[in-house]
Order: C-alpha cells, then sequence, then structure tokens
C-alpha cells in the first residue's frame, strides 16, 4: 500500500506539513489533521497545507479562479481562511515542483485570491488583500486586561499595543477575548512599538497556540499600529521570534514579503492514516 507524500516546511519558523493532493482524493478529516500536527504522535507543524486544484473542489470553496488551491487547516484540525506564512511556502512548493511559472501567479484562499511574487532568493511577497479596521475590544492576558484594535485580515485578529516588553508575557494559558465580538474565534497579537518602521510582535493563533509567526498577524499589527497613529497606509518590518518580515499596508491592499524553506520531505504510512478516521 502505497503511502502519502508530504513535505515539511516553516516561514519564519511558522510551520506546515504540506500534502500535495491535486485531484482531492484525501479525506482531510479534523483527526488527521490535528494527528499530523501533533509533535509526539506524529509530525508536528502549526498547521496544514494541502495542495488541490482549485477545479477539484466544486469550483473552490471561495470560488477560486486560480489554478492551486491553499487548503489551510489549523493543528486542531479547524478550517482556515487565510495564513500568510503559510502561503509563501505553498508558493515555493508549486514553483519548486513545477506546477506554476514563476515570477508571479495567483493562489485561491478562503479568503479569496492572493497574488504571489517569488524572488531571486526564494523569499515571497504575498498580496494579502485589504487590512480592514473593524473596531476595538479587550483581551484578558497574562493576568490583565488590554485594549486592542480589531482587524480583518481574511481572517479575525485583536492587536494591543503594549508599552511594556512583549516578549515578558506568559502566553502559556490561553488568552481570554470577547466572544461576542469574536463569535468564531479570534488571532490575538501583542505589539511594542520599536521605532516608526519597525515592531516587535507575539501571537497566540486561534486553533493553535502561541505560534513563532503570523503571516496575516503582521499585517494585521502594522495596520493597527497605523491606526492609532492616525494614519491607514505605511510599511514596517516586524520582529517575530521566528525572524523578520516587511510588511506594507495602503488603501485597500497590503503586502507580505519573508523566506520560505523546506526542511523535509518522505512518505506518510498509510495505514497510520487510514486508522485516524
Amino acid at each position: 500500500m502505497a503511502g502519502i507524500e508530504f513535505l515539511k516546511g516553516h516561514g519564519t519558523q511558522n510551520d506546515f506539513v504540506l500534502l500535495p493532493d491535486p485531484d482531492a482524493s484525501l479525506e482531510l478529516t479534523p483527526q488527521r489533521v490535528a494527528a499530523l500536527c501533533d509533535r509526539r504522535r506524529g509530525l508536528g507543524a502549526d498547521g496544514v497545507l494541502r495542495v488541490v486544484r482549485s477545479a477539484a473542489l466544486d469550483a473552490g470553496p471561495s470560488g477560486s479562479e486560480a489554478e492551486w488551491f491553499m487548503d489551510y487547516r489549523n493543528a486542531d484540525g479547524s478550517i482556515a481562511e487565510m495564513c500568510g506564512n503559510g502561503v509563501r511556502v505553498f508558493t515555493r512548493y508549486l514553483v519548486e515542483a513545477g506546477l506554476q511559472i514563476g515570477p508571479e501567479f495567483a493562489v485561491g484562499t478562503r479568503a479569496g485570491d492572493r497574488s504571489v511574487r517569488v524572488h531571486d532568493d526564494l523569499s515571497v511577497t504575498v498580496h494579502m488583500g485589504p487590512a480592514t479596521i473593524t473596531g476595538t475590544s479587550v483581551a484578558l492576558v497574562d493576568g490583565r486586561q488590554v485594549s486592542g484594535v480589531a482587524v480583518d485580515v481574511g481572517n479575525p485578529h485583536l492587536v494591543s499595543v503594549l508599552d511594556d516588553d512583549v516578549n515578558e508575557l506568559d502566553l502559556r494559558d490561553a488568552p481570554r477575548y470577547d466572544t461576542e465580538v469574536f463569535p468564531e474565534g479570534v488571532n490575538l497579537e501583542f505589539v511594542n512599538v520599536l521605532g516608526s518602521k519597525e515592531l516587535r510582535m507575539r501571537v497566540y493563533e486561534r486553533g493553535v497556540g502561541e505560534t513563532r509567526a503570523c503571516g496575516t498577524g503582521t499585517v494585521a499589527a502594522v495596520a493597527a499600529a497605523l491606526h492609532l497613529r492616525g494614519t491607514d497606509t505605511g510599511e514596517s518590518v516586524v520582529e517575530i521570534p521566528g525572524g523578520r518580515v516587511s510588511v506594507t499596508v495602503g488603501k485597500g491592499v497590503s503586502t507580505l514579503t519573508g523566506p520560505a524553506e523546506f526542511v523535509a520531505k518522505g512518505e506518510l504510512d498509510r495505514a497510520w492514516w487510514e486508522a485516524l478516521g
């Protein structure tokens, strides 16, 4: 019984299991995703990227016109709309596997099609769509309540800009948030402003926990910091535990540029996969 091909990669240490599945033949159940992402009983990852043709998904979950669709799942098996770091890894795979001819093309996501560009150093720029300020709310983190700016980047975020060092925050326990404002959950970013064009960020991702990076979160962080300065356009480098990325935010558009790395490839045992159900 043939195994199931996989690759393991990361974007600024936000890591993923990538499953090539062009014809949508794999049944990607929440149980299988959670097992794959478990760092003891599986390969370990912050999420799963399934590489599938949009035409194989009943015209694509978002009506995608792109040839390839990024079917992204969180580590707990839940479905997510978008992942900026995941798109970069997904994009590099398409080019290196010969499935797309670079340097520019579109990738389908549940948040809509995203234009991408692969650079000579194999870093990737992703057009992330608009970063929309939707209001304010509060989070309870490390025993205290902090205010935040709500930002929609195709998925929901709450960005709290803090005066004290975010590296000192205890994020072992899940921060709490207003479930009436975010009934589908929310990604929580905690940010220090280091300069006019530099931020430091930590993130607690919906369905995952604290991760080393969050692509949409970095865009949300820059949009929120600009908003608090009274503007809606600008650019910034964002320092995250997994590295550094560059973000631009404009009127109705944003971009994210950063690395994409592969570290391993192989086959999943099909009997193990089938037994998970």
